[in-house]
């Protein structure tokens, strides 16, 4: 099945609810940064949640970066998803393996830390982002996000991740994040309601792994609440927009001496993009055009 995202409302639009299939793009991720099982299981519930944060937003240019920064051995895990459906991310120690936990599952909290920060920063493309900071809850990545939603952005949400992986990769990832409008929030039967419906559900993955459809998710937890599934569907992609130009573009900040010391002593560059693991290559001749195009803009400034 394709990766991709739908959005709902219910509750006479006072409920607003988006879902989204992304294991084709957890498992290109894993790939890519050769993660281990609970380093791709963080990676891929960061990813999933950017992408669901940024659904809301309504420019074009919008995207959200999400970074949790605790004090496991992962170290830094960060996500970045665009309005278009694409997203990138990576993980600062991908290799890291830990035990299961007591429940038998990835351990993820342990893996990312319970202390620490999440930071979230929403870009709709022109002007300042607007960004914001709490405390890790547990290290799970869904229950910091949600904890997030409810203190920074001030909005009743549920926010449920998966990401399943195996011997063979990942074979089931996605997320649901539903949020209670003010109109609705002050229905407090509604909102328990939710609260018992989403209480009974053991997970997202498991609800894939049965061949279960977004719609047929949504169906069964809203179906009586006035379900209204939007018709479009975005198809989602793992993506980076990096570049050989962009990469010629950051190596004039190393500056005149270090490129000419590149050239003497390794005959040109070489730069990994952190977020993809492309490998890109600048040879002698690029890195000179690099420090003339410098010398000429130092000229007509003086």
């Amino acid at each position: 099945m394709t990766d991709r995202l739908i959005r709902a409302t219910a509750a006479d639009g006072g409920i607003r609810c988006v879902g989204a299939i992304t294991t084709n793009l957890v498992e290109e991720a894993r790939g890519r940064h050769d993660l281990s099982y609970v380093a791709t299981a963080a990676l891929g519930r960061t990813m999933t949640a950017g992408l669901l944060f940024v659904s809301s937003m309504k420019r074009a240019e919008s995207r959200v970066n999400i970074r949790l920064n605790g004090d496991g051995p992962l170290g830094q895990v960060l996500a970045d998803a665009r309005l278009d459906g694409t997203v990138r991310g990576y993980v600062a120690n991908p290799h890291v393996e830990l035990p299961p936990n007591a429940k038998g599952k990835l351990d993820v909290g342990a893996a990312v830390g319970r202390n620490g920060y999440v930071y979230v920063v929403r870009d709709v493309g022109y002007g300042y982002p607007y960004s914001s900071t709490t405390q890790l809850i547990t290290g799970e990545v869904g229950d910091d996000l949600t904890h997030y939603l409810a203190t920074s952005e001030q909005t009743p949400s549920a926010l449920l991740l998966g990401v399943f992986v195996g011997s063979e990769g990942v074979t089931a990832a996605g997320g649901m994040l539903l949020q209670v409008l003010p109109k609705a929030a002050r229905d407090e039967s509604l909102v328990e309601l939710l609260e018992s419906r989403l209480g009974g559900l053991t997970g997202f993955t498991p609800l894939l792994q049965t061949g279960k459809s977004l719609p047929a998710i949504f169906n069964d937890l809203l179906g009586d609440l006035d379900l209204k599934i939007l018709p479009e569907v975005q198809m989602l992609r793992f993506h980076c927009p990096c570049s050989h130009e962009r990469m010629l573009g950051s190596l004039k900040m190393l500056g005149r001496e270090e490129l000419l010391d590149m050239i003497e002593t390794d005959g040109g560059a070489e730069a990994t993009c952190e977020f993809c693991r492309t490998v890109y290559h600048a040879d002698s001749e690029e890195l000179m055009r690099i420090i003339e195009s410098m010398e000429e803009g130092d000229g007509s400034n003086g």
